[in-house]
């Protein structure tokens, strides 16, 4: 029997090795991972098909609208890497299958066709590239349709978001028994220098991306972001790390208020003293479609009873479904509450503007506020593209930490500068106070 040799990054080699349901791996740019995936994918189905099965390897993305937004050129370019596997294939501008007929690559976005996916018969392969976008619900329509006897799931990615569906499926909590890596351009031993250039590019003059492009970590700031440079700045100055309280000092709790039910915007809530010039940031706490009691406990939990809850506009309104506005149920709950005035058109805006003002003043305990410093590293605003034009800060998942955080700037006062006492000497000799 002949026997080749195929070419892979050394920490793929566990992953393609022995058996397995699902295979994956993630990471950063240059590590090798999808022209990997799309090699192994070939020489499957050439091992398939000299076994005499039939059947498909599904190649899919959350986001397909033609051909080009496919894995097909990967697969292309995997395949013609390797003379031994070009010869078994037949490769056309929109198509690739081996020879005999026997299996067939598709292609499928997730967004749009996972409900015709069900119809596919007999995949015996499904390779999701580009997995991190891909919602809990495409996942769970999609893996009920990977049946076959000794089928499997591949999955890579670059990481963006802890909460991501992808994320928490194969990373967080992996299915028993998958074989998935994380694997960086240091692990890949034919990095090309044209790609390193590239990086070290990335790490000069882009330093708040290189992380996730280059290393696979998760993204802290988005192109575009309003605080993106107020973040990067924090980080390196060293105002991102361990942060304690003052117990002498007054806790606010600062509220961007949510509802109730499944579709309700979330609450956040961010804990933070000011001492002296500075704005300490101890914790974070994000819900949504809770009852105001969910709220409560947490902040009784985590030791913020006595905390002055400082309120939004619409915290002295009454709640649509409880007829009780947020001021009087936190009162009755035993916390003080301050309401801060409706601050009238524009008021985005200026609480934009006093966070970017103030955030070189701001310490923020990180591994309490992380999904809250994700929040804000993701806040940016709606844009025009046709006419270059800035509509305001976007509406999505992060701007409710972004509110809740642009209201604590807004509310926090300065320490006033004591007048120290002098004496001047007035022209008759004697001394005055100044």
């Amino acid at each position: 029997m002949a026997t080749v040799r195929i070419k892979l990054p050394p920490k793929l080699v566990p992953v393609f090795t022995g058996e397995a349901d699902v295979r994956g791996a993630y990471g950063g740019r240059g590590s090798a991972k999808t022209r990997s995936f799309a090699k192994m994918s070939a020489v499957r189905a050439y091992m398939w098909s000299r076994e005499g099965r039939e059947g498909i390897i599904l190649c899919a993305r959350q986001f397909m609208n033609a051909l080009d937004d496919s894995s097909l050129e990967e697969i292309k370019a995997a395949i013609r890497s390797e003379p031994w596997l070009a010869e078994h294939f037949e490769i056309g501008e929109k198509y690739v299958r081996t020879r005999d007929g026997r299996i067939a690559y598709k292609f499928a976005g997730l967004d749009r066709n996972i409900d015709s996916i069900k119809s596919k018969a007999r995949i015996l392969l499904c390779w999701v590239d580009e997995a991190e976008p891909v919602t809990e619900e495409a996942w769970t329509k999609l893996i009920p349709t990977i049946r076959e006897e000794d089928s499997e799931l591949w999955v890579t990615w670059n990481p963006e978001r802890k909460t991501s569906a992808t994320h928490k499926r194969f990373r967080e909590k992996p299915p028993l028994g998958a074989r998935i890596v994380a694997i960086n351009f240091t692990d890949n031993p034919w990095f090309p220098k044209v790609l390193d250039k590239k990086r070290l590019d990335d790490r000069e003059n882009r330093p708040d991306h290189y992380a996730h492009i280059w290393e696979g970590d998760f993204v802290t700031v988005y192109e575009g972001a309003y605080y993106a440079r107020q973040i990067t700045l924090m980080r390196q100055e060293g105002r991102l790390g361990r942060v304690s309280a003052d117990p002498l000092m007054t806790c606010r709790a600062i509220w961007d208020i949510g509802g109730t039910g499944a579709k309700a915007d979330a609450c956040a809530i961010w804990i933070a003293q000011f001492v002296g010039r500075e704005i300490r940031v101890l914790d974070y706490y994000e819900a949504q479609g809770q009852p105001l009691a969910t709220h409560v406990n947490w902040l009784r939990e985590k030791g913020y009873a006595k905390a002055l809850c400082v309120l939004p506009h619409d915290g002295a309104s009454n709640d649509k479904v409880y007829d009780v506005s947020y001021e009087s149920a936190l009162n009755d709950a035993g916390f003080a509450v301050e309401v801060i005035p409706n601050q009238g058109k524009g008021a985005a805006m200026n609480r934009i503007e006093a966070a970017r003002r103030l955030f070189p003043s701001v310490w923020m305990n990180e591994a309490a506020t992380g999904p809250g410093l994700e929040a804000l590293g993701a806040y940016h605003a709606r844009k025009d593209d046709s006419r270059n034009i800035d509509l305001g800060p976007e509406h999505d998942w992060s701007s409710h930490a972004a509110d809740a955080f642009g209201l604590m700037c807004v509310v926090y006062e300065e320490p006033r500068v004591r007048r120290e006492r002098t004496l001047k000497i007035r022209r008759t000799g004697g001394w005055q106070a100044a």
